[in-house]
């Protein structure tokens, strides 16, 4: 396939206006379908959850788009497909392959530990705890209260900062960087020219602060990182490995909070039930992650060699998206309710975090997060209940993020 062939491809909307829809439309065409994404980008979209894990563990597909996606070499011809820059123009964990992915995950993995996350329990408790003031303070007067920007997320701003050492002046401008990436609503080199410059003035600026004023913090750790082998991140692998742990650590955590806050206040039956103890928290975050994956489709991953997908071939050179939302959705997998919202069915087998090597580092600080938000947050406002109607919430423009613009609410319903 070239950006020439006459294939029908189903072009992705890139708002992300309706995903569930545009995913059962893709899966009534097959296990996996040609599609183009934002600026016409032609990829190939998995639609279940069988064909999404085999694809994701096969070693004959790679992150690294310069070894594998035969379109790179294009990539400067084409000024619609800036947009993907951000994600597959960089040099981290995310866009590497094999020895190489390895090595740089190596470097990475001792700032995400299990003992060091759990060191920074205290500190989440402590910013939860502030923000709940925040959000009674604002919803004093009865009036609705956007539980999205107050809290679900600061608590992950914050932290992810904090854990950083990202100054409070340059918190708004990490904030709006990240915010720009996931947007693909606009493909168009204005919007890329502005990210690249973002990556260049708020990162580099961070790391140039931390050169000269070293914190205890992981930027100075993975400045300093070395193994044993006396290697270690260079410049450009540093300045996108911080794109991508601050990235990773903060949107997803957003949504992943403000997802499920919809899902239970539009399912009060569910909700007591959590509240009785007889559906867990943890039951919630994963059920959660399952129908509303803060990542619903990602970009890139590249055939190394043809792959047979049922009486489907992808050629070699050709590029896949990552469909978590899809895979999540699978009534093959799920059942015929696999659309349905229900913490009882205990779907701890989802993909939303990553499967395999690529599996996100960060996983275990989300969903600590959100294990203390969420019952913090209706522990508090026993009475909180939806300011919206029924399909009156806006999805943030992205076909990669799953979640919403904004989550109005009544602190006393």
């Amino acid at each position: 396939m070239t950006v020439t062939d006459p294939v029908d491809r189903v072009v992705i909307d890139p708002f992300g206006t309706d995903i569930s829809a545009e995913i059962a439309k893709l899966r009534a065409l097959g296990p996996i379908v040609p599609v183009e994404l934002p600026g016409g980008i032609p990829a190939w979209a998995p639609t279940g959850y069988d064909v999404l894990k085999e694809l994701i563990l096969d070693p004959q597909v790679s992150k690294d788009p310069r070894l594998h996606w035969r379109l790179w070499p294009e990539l400067g011809e084409h000024p619609s497909w800036g947009w993907v820059l951000g994600w597959v123009g960089v040099v981290n964990m995310f866009t590497t392959y094999g020895p190489e992915h390895a090595r740089l995950r190596k470097l990475v993995a001792p700032s995400f530990t299990h003992k060091r996350t759990e060191a920074m329990r205290p500190r989440v408790e402590a910013i939860t705890a502030e923000l709940l003031d925040t959000v009674e303070k604002a919803g004093a007067d009865g009036g609705p209260v956007d539980v999205k920007q107050l809290f679900a997320h600061e608590l992950p701003m914050r932290m992810i900062c904090e854990l950083f050492g990202v100054p409070a002046e340059m918190r708004g401008d990490t904030a709006e960087l990240i915010a720009a990436i996931m947007d693909t609503s606009d493909p168009g080199p204005e919007h890329t020219a502005f990210v690249q410059e973002r990556i260049g003035t708020v990162l580099g600026g961070l790391i140039a602060l931390k050169v000269e004023h070293p914190g205890d913090d992981m930027t100075t750790e993975l400045i300093r990182v070395r193994d044993e082998d006396g290697d270690r991140l260079s410049d450009e692998e540093l300045l996108y490995t911080l794109l991508l742990v601050i990235g990773a650590g903060f949107e997803t955590t957003v949504n992943l909070i403000g997802n499920a806050v919809v899902a239970l206040l539009t399912d009060p039956g569910q909700l007591a039930a959590v509240r009785s103890g007889e559906i867990s928290w943890d039951a919630v975050i994963d059920e959660t992650l399952r129908v509303h994956p803060s990542i619903t489709s990602l970009p890139l991953r590249y055939a190394v060699s043809d792959l047979k997908v049922g009486e489907v071939t992808i050629p070699a050179g050709d590029a896949i998206i990552t469909t978590y939302a899809a895979a999540g959705l699978d009534p093959a997998h799920y059942g015929d309710d696999a659309h349905v919202f229900d913490a009882a069915r205990g779907a701890d087998d989802h993909m939303a975090f990553g499967i395999g090597v690529h599996r996100c580092i960060g996983a275990p600080l989300a969903r600590m997060e959100a294990l203390t938000a969420l019952p913090a947050l209706f522990d508090r406002f026993p009475g909180l209940a939806p300011a919206f109607e029924e399909g009156e919430l806006r999805q943030v423009p992205s076909f990669i993020a799953f979640g919403w613009q904004e989550v109005p609410v009544r602190l006393r319903g």
